[in-house]
């Protein structure tokens, strides 16, 4: 499922913004008053982008917030630099500043059944994996539950990912995004970015607008469908942008159960349905999934 000179004060004690923040001229920082000028609107659902040099994680900081009731939905914090970034199953991982985008928004579907709520991982996939198609021309598809996978020297490669925490009566969704990294900054061999995929455009402040906006766009279908995934369209745009779907897959699960199948469906509680070697088509709503072989003809 990891970034302006008018920027807000480091919030929490942070170390101030670091002399050296234009020390690579391809990474210049974020423009905070224009985002907020191009995404805060009277009836939309952004409603404060606060822009933050180096912190520990966007999303430990917003839940905090919204924990204090100093948040309010449609909040948007990002970081130019994460210290302690956080993805599934407490995963850690650094990047170097201003080489992706790094942020979380608080959402509260108040009105959405919380049984419906797992879908918001899914609904932020299918809504970064459409902003950036537009925005940085790159072809994306989804690794099921919450990765986006680029295209780098024939293979696929991890260039973001997305974790959803509760936070209260609502959710804190956090996105990291690799923009700028090149070859010898990724911290692992199955890791790309917008920039080893040929994306057109890396300017990181018109990509944040581009996800941002579809964000929006996509919850408030999702919301206006009561959370129903098939009447909003969600579910149908999931699957078609999924590249898990068709695939042999490894489910390694809690318990240490690993389970192995062919995966068919996404089904309406957004859970991965494999279909086993026994038979049976047994639904997978946690855990980590390794494609084994690619889609016949792929």
């Amino acid at each position: 499922m990891t970034q302006s000179p008018d920027d807000e004060g480091t919030p929490g004690g942070q170390r101030p913004e670091r002399s050296e923040r234009w020390s690579d001229l391809d990474r210049p920082p974020l423009n905070a008053a224009g985002l907020r000028r191009g995404l805060v609107r009277a009836g939309g659902l952004w409603r404060q982008v606060d822009v933050v040099q180096r912190t520990g994680s966007t999303n430990s900081d917003l839940v905090a917030r919204a924990a204090e009731g100093k948040a309010e939905e449609g909040t948007v914090l990002v970081a130019e630099e994460q210290t302690a970034a956080r993805g599934r199953l407490d995963r850690h991982w650094t990047a170097p500043a201003r080489s992706g985008l790094s942020f979380s928004v608080l959402l509260r579907p108040t009105e959405v059944p919380v049984a419906r709520w797992g879908w918001l991982p899914l609904l932020t996939g299918v809504a970064v994996a459409t902003g950036l198609s537009r925005t940085a021309g790159v072809d994306t598809a989804l690794k099921w539950p919450n990765d986006l996978l680029v295209t780098v020297g024939g293979k696929e490669r991890k260039a973001a990912g997305i974790l959803a925490e509760r936070a209260g009566d609502g959710v804190v969704i956090g996105v990291g995004i690799n923009v700028s990294l090149r070859a010898d900054e990724l911290p692992v061999p199955t890791a790309g970015s917008l920039a080893l995929a040929g994306a057109v455009n890396t300017d990181r402040d018109p990509l944040l607008r581009g996800v941002l906006r579809s964000l929006e766009d996509w919850y408030g279908r999702w919301r206006a469908a009561g959370g129903d995934p098939a009447v909003s369209g969600l579910q149908e745009t999931y699957a078609a942008g999924c590249a898990t779907l068709g695939r042999t897959v490894r489910a390694e699960l809690p318990g240490d159960r690993v389970l192995v199948g062919e995966a068919v469906a996404v089904d309406g509680d957004g859970r991965l349905v494999l279909a086993t070697e026994a038979g049976v088509q047994e639904p997978v709503g946690a855990g980590d999934i390794v494609h084994v072989r690619p889609v016949e003809g792929g």
